[in-house]
């Protein structure tokens, strides 16, 4: 359908007409930061103002959770709603017959973002649904040993445990420091894991928690020599950091397009290299024809378009900024409150300084504070979202800021936390 059709479907002119300025601002401000490098440009808070006015978030909050969901700017959401009130125009034609199939232009623009064919890539609704896709999908019997690591995300390892009791298959954990000392430790610890009995390999390309980086071609190249399939969670590393899959040599790829791509709510999309998708079951069971078919793995029944559909403007916002760029104000942001409470007493950093191992997801590790009693409090006083992470073998705050947090945001966290932490 075309675009101004849609437009007129818009809640009002005053709406299309504040949407249009802000995305003109946004391209306006690209061009600006053209010829300029990402490092030079992180600082710039004209540009990245630019940017941020884009976005309708509550500005009376600060919200540094971003990891787990973050908002879309007013160009999607627009989008999406656009789309949302055509399909209800009449759904059996309009949401069906005319919008699913534009789909199709959805899976190539993200194939083109990811670097992948396109008939390796399903569309699915957040990245553990990917993930379990493949989890679920590959043949495992009783005994075959699975390998991952302490730090995967919970749904990943419940996945696994529920897989033992019900295949009896063995599921190995290995624990590895953090920060780690380099990214062939962690590699190294991988491979030592592995032993004859090993059928598959599940590994975080940033974890969830203290957003380590991993090897990821590196481990690849490892399991292969040993025809072992990697699975690679990659729900916080797409649109976050550049990287193309096509680099990875990884079999499957998960990852959520709602948080850093900020794409609609219950967007993703799984990677299986084209060799495994006939060799790998859907989750909802698909027609035998369909055995060697990337869309077996979208078969869930009646699911809107619209959410899918405006998937292709929040890429055509990111691409407009670049992911370099994007990269080095995550970083910027991330090392603004990083580098002010690394010497507070009971305080330690946790995730890498290398930017090779790390990006926008930082980690602040707490040994004198209950790390949920303090994610309360800045909230409930100061008006601050953070995510309190625990774990086993060490405790703290999740810091997720995205490209519409100010350097001011950081400066007021940093603040609140020396004040409660002192006060403690």
């Amino acid at each position: 359908m075309h675009r101004r059709f849609f437009f007129r479907l818009a809640a009002g002119s005053a709406v299309a007409a504040l949407h249009d300025k802000a995305v003109e601002r946004a391209e306006a401000a690209s061009k600006y930061a053209k010829d300029r490098t990402p490092e030079n440009l992180a600082a710039d808070e004209d540009y990245w103002a630019e940017i941020r006015n884009a976005f309708t978030v509550d500005r009376n909050i600060i919200n540094l959770n971003n990891g787990s969901v973050s908002p879309s700017p007013r160009v999607v959401q627009e989008a999406m709603r656009r789309y949302l009130e055509y399909s209800n125009m009449g759904p059996v034609h309009t949401m069906i017959n005319v919008l699913e199939p534009q789909v199709e232009g959805v899976r190539r623009r993200l194939a083109a973002v990811a670097g992948c064919d396109p008939e390796e890539l399903a569309i699915t609704r957040n990245a553990s649904e990917a993930m379990e896709i493949a989890q679920l999908g590959i043949d495992l019997k009783p005994g075959d040993e699975v390998l991952t690591t302490n730090q995967d995300y919970p749904r990943m390892i419940t996945t696994w445990k529920q897989r033992e009791r019900r295949d009896g298959i063995v599921l190995k954990m290995i624990s590895f420091p953090v920060p780690p000392p380099s990214m062939d430790d962690l590699a190294q610890r991988i491979e030592q894991a592995v032993t004859p009995k090993t059928r598959a390999i599940l590994i975080c390309h940033i974890t969830n928690r203290t957003g380590q980086i991993f090897p990821v071609k590196k481990i690849c190249q490892m399991a292969h020599a040993r025809n072992i399939p990697v699975l690679v969670d990659g729900a916080h590393a797409f649109n976050h950091f550049p990287f193309k899959i096509s680099d990875l040599d990884c079999d499957y790829y998960g990852t959520s397009l709602h948080k850093w791509t900020l794409a609609p709510h219950g967007t993703g999309f799984l990677y299986v290299r084209r060799s495994r998708i006939a060799g790998t079951w859907p989750l909802m069971a698909a027609r035998e024809k369909q055995t060697e078919d990337i869309r077996k793995f979208e078969e869930i029944g009646t699911h809107p378009a619209a959410n899918h559909l405006a998937i292709s403007e929040a890429l055509a916002f990111s691409e407009n900024i670049g992911i370099d760029r994007k990269a080095g104000r995550l970083r910027y942001l991330r090392d603004r409150w990083a580098n002010r409470l690394s010497e507070l007493p009971g305080v330690k950093i946790l995730h890498s300084p290398d930017p090779e191992q790390s990006c926008g997801l930082g980690f602040l590790g707490l040994t004198k504070v209950d790390p949920a009693e303090l994610s309360k409090t800045l909230w409930s006083k100061h008006n601050i979202l953070v995510s309190a992470v625990p774990h086993a073998e060490y405790t703290g705050l999740r810091i997720t800021p995205n490209i519409y947090t100010t350097v001011e945001d950081m400066d007021t966290f940093a603040g609140a936390v020396e004040k409660e932490i002192k006060k403690a």
